[in-house]
């Protein structure tokens, strides 16, 4: 089947705003930016957050721990549900989860953007859904496409429940994996789209070059793995109330983290 332009194009589209997402996350958690909207879809009750702490109840803090509370009861009942009850417990008992942060302006604007971008992608990619439904829905494409959008629901999903655990270190590692799923069958998409199999013959690689980039690719994958757990490690220390003057030497890192950050750091 053969796609029109227009169609290519609007979803080399969707692809950038995916990745707008992933560098809007990235500036999220770098900033520590992520409670910075305590409540999901909204931010503190709005579309459009406030900019003052003035514009918010006396008590705001406490009505949204209330909340927090509850979707935490339902996400560790999910998490019992599917045979994961040490982690349950482990979550439910963490104080860090019932901690709730004061407001910061620029913390809850970095977050709304992050939100912004996520919101023109995900309605991006329903677009595209509603489009192979109208025009090409005897493609297969259609079924990745609705594949594709499931899970960015999923994400959407889960990042409310990153939110209402209020950062549990291993719910980030998921979330950033789940972005990277998302943004490969987005590629594999774009690729089929356009007619794959031409581009492949005239671009055909060797086999031992083929192999070589499955390598890199495991061990670029693997290296990201570590990468989230050495952050895993240290978000663990901050919350056993490592000394920031510690930190400041990068050297004393790989003493805390153990063997992850070592391993880590010699692929680089």
């Amino acid at each position: 089947m053969i796609f029109s332009k227009r169609f290519i194009r609007f979803n080399w589209v969707v692809l950038i705003l995916i990745y707008l997402v992933v560098i809007a996350g990235s500036f999220v958690r770098i900033t520590g930016s992520g409670m910075g909207c305590p409540d999901w879809p909204k931010c503190f009750g709005a579309w459009i957050p406030p900019t003052t702490a003035d514009a918010l109840p006396s008590d705001y803090r406490e009505a949204y721990l209330k909340k927090r509370s509850k979707k935490v009861d339902k996400f560790t009942k999910i998490l019992s549900a599917i045979g994961l009850e040490e982690t349950a417990v482990l979550l439910k008992n963490d104080p860090s989860v019932y901690k709730e942060e004061p407001f910061n302006a620029t913390k809850t604007w970095i977050e709304y953007v992050n939100r912004l971008f996520g919101f023109l992608a995900g309605n991006a990619m329903l677009l595209v859904f509603f489009w192979l439904v109208l025009a090409y829905r005897k493609s297969k494409l259609l079924w990745i496409s609705g594949i594709n959008l499931i899970l960015m629901g999923f994400q959407a999903w889960f990042g409310s429940i990153v939110v209402a655990t209020n950062l549990v270190p291993w719910t980030i590692t998921v979330h950033m994996f789940m972005a990277l799923l998302i943004i490969g069958i987005q590629i594999y998409f774009i690729a089929a789209a356009t007619n794959r199999q031409n581009i492949l013959r005239r671009f055909a690689l060797p086999k031992w070059m083929l192999v070589m980039l499955w390598v890199i690719f495991v061990i670029t994958f693997y290296q990201m793995f570590l990468g989230t757990q050495v952050r895993e490690s240290i978000d663990v220390l901050i919350k056993e109330g490592v000394g920031q003057a510690e930190w400041t030497f990068r050297t004393l890192w790989p003493l805390r983290t153990g063997w992850t950050c070592w391993t880590h750091c010699s692929y680089l």
